[in-house]
């Protein structure tokens, strides 16, 4: 007796249905471990997390991996949230799959610092923490470093000076940092300042070059001090305030005026594209106190002022801050003088007579042979050579 074919399957269907089944088993992967999958959270409990990842069992977050993490972290995880887990053992004895959250967030944390350090590009980190040797911050899930030689916002100091408390100062503080090495065997991630800094001043001197225009008024911090003036940060590059441009009045250093890391605004006076330089003045970013000179001086006034300096041909008297006259070494005293250093000394206080005053030239003549005698005040040493001559 001849079997008769089953009326109900359809042989063109049945083969479709092998084909799908023997089509997922070629392409199936089996997980090994150091894989990366993305799954789908199915249930979440106080010790673990079951997670489908497409295999044929589903992957346990063990509470061992649980207990790394943040109680923000912990409240994320939900059924049906999707996540990158780390196979951490394919075949364990019960047949489950391990897997980590941590360390997928990790390996991928090492894949983008890799990728940081081929591209250079400049990121940002908050400093958590500092030792001996340098400061500490997270890069997502790991611990980058930054060694005290990669940081340029420290302080300059001098070795017996350096306790760590600069930084101290810098933990909470957000760092701009190029990755400058990554060995992910060792768990090492060194960062840099300096780099970032370095890049991103490169970028802001070639801005700042083709910005700047003479008699443009910018805030900058000074940067240094030296006998020939004041070096001001303008956020990117440096220029430069002469020692004649820090105030209308003379300074004899620029320390007496400012100090390295003070706030200044100063105005361009000049851009050298070519040679990349930039001067700067303090004293035009305030009053001219020549501009109204006249309201204040005129000829045959008798005021008082005090000696700032001698030359040979004179000697300089300061009347107010920014305003000073010169008294000739044939006004200083009846007679033929020599040197001003016979009748004055610098920081004596004397009462001169005004014989000329041009504001356009910024010149006020005076004579100290000429004022009354009785309001005249110097030393003893000054008034015994004025006896003499």
């Amino acid at each position: 007796m001849t079997d008769k074919p089953d009326q109900g399957m359809d042989p063109q269907e049945d083969f479709a249905t092998l084909w799908e089944s023997v089509a997922a088993e070629y392409d199936y992967v089996h997980p090994v471990r150091g894989d990366i999958r993305k799954g789908q959270i199915l249930s979440v409990s106080r010790n673990e997390v079951l997670v489908d990842i497409g295999a044929k069992t589903d992957a346990v977050v063990s509470s061992r991996d649980l207990e790394t993490m943040d109680p923000e972290e912990l409240a994320e995880l939900a059924p049906g949230k999707e996540i990158n887990v780390y196979i951490v053992r394919a075949d364990d004895r019960e047949g489950s799959l391990i897997v980590s959250i941590n360390l997928a967030r990790a390996y991928e944390d090492w894949i983008r610092a890799q990728e940081l350090l081929e591209s250079g590009d400049i990121i940002h980190i908050t400093v958590s923490g500092y030792n001996k040797g340098g400061l500490v911050g997270a890069f997502g899930s790991i611990q980058g470093f930054i060694p005290a030689s990669q940081i340029t916002s420290l302080r300059p100091r001098g070795r017996s000076e350096q306790d760590g408390s600069d930084l101290a100062e810098l933990v909470g503080k957000e760092l701009p940092v190029k990755v400058i090495e990554v060995n992910r065997r060792r768990r090492r991630l060194i960062l840099s300042e300096r780099a970032a800094q370095r890049e991103w001043r490169a970028a802001q001197r070639e801005r700042l070059l083709s910005e700047l225009r003479e008699g443009d008024v910018r805030t900058g911090t000074v940067s240094n001090l030296c006998d020939f003036g004041a070096f001001v940060d303008l956020g990117g590059i440096d220029g430069l305030v002469h020692i004649s441009e820090l105030a209308w009045e003379h300074v004899n250093h620029p320390r007496d005026v400012l100090e390295v890391g003070q706030e200044v605004s100063v105005e361009v006076l000049r851009v050298d594209q070519e040679r990349q330089r930039i001067g700067l003045s303090l004293k035009r970013t305030q009053p001219d106190p020549w501009q109204s000179i006249a309201t204040r001086y005129s000829a045959g006034q008798v005021i008082e002022g005090v000696v700032t300096h001698l030359a040979k041909f004179g000697a300089f008297v300061e009347l107010e801050p920014g305003i000073e006259g010169l008294v000739h070494v044939s006004e200083l005293a009846e007679g033929n003088v020599e040197d001003p250093a016979q009748i004055v000394s610098e920081g004596d206080r004397l009462t001169v007579l005004i014989l000329e005053v041009d504001a356009n030239q910024r010149r006020i003549s005076l004579s100290l042979r000429q004022a009354p005698v009785p309001e005249r005040e110097s030393t003893g040493e000054t008034e015994m050579a004025r006896e003499e001559s």
